[in-house]
């Protein structure tokens, strides 16, 4: 896998990512989530007062254990589900789309049983497309390389 460029939305510089573990549970579990789409990128930052973007290039080691979800499958919804409930797993990296807001909603009403699953794809097919990267192990943040950093004017 070859060198790529890879965004993190936040309010300020982050030249040494860290693993958070916060107190939400997240889409593929604890660590440091990044995307190959500046746009939403962007969405993140614009959260805080101050919106910073980081920019790193990656360079996969493939002697992690990655898992990737190439587009929604059933497995990709499980694994939310899984990690959102904080069943714990052993992947270096996790890449795939994003659960956003709404889309987290529609998986709660399939958790609660509001929704079907089969109601779950046909909400979720019409989202906007995201995309996410949770290196996770230090190992992980071992591929990333800080290039820069950029404040955005509001």
């Amino acid at each position: 896998m070859g060198k790529m460029t890879v965004f993190h939305g936040s309010y300020t510089t982050i030249a040494n990512p860290k693993i958070i573990k916060g107190r939400n549970t997240k889409d593929f579990g604890p660590g440091f989530y990044c995307t190959l789409i500046r746009e939403q990128a962007e969405r993140w930052a614009k959260r805080y007062s101050s919106s910073i973007i980081n920019t790193y290039t990656v360079q996969m080691d493939t002697n992690l254990k990655i898992l990737e979800f190439r587009e929604l499958s059933e497995e990709w919804l499980d694994f939310i589900i899984n990690c959102r409930r904080g069943v714990p797993h052993d992947y270096d990296i996790v890449i795939g789309a994003m659960a956003n807001d709404q889309i987290y909603n529609f998986i709660a009403d399939y958790i609660d049983g509001i929704i079907t699953r089969e109601q779950f794809w046909v909400m979720a097919k019409f989202k906007y497309p995201t995309h996410q990267i949770n290196f996770r192990t230090p190992a992980a943040l071992n591929c990333l390389t800080f290039a820069e950093s950029e404040e955005l004017f509001k």
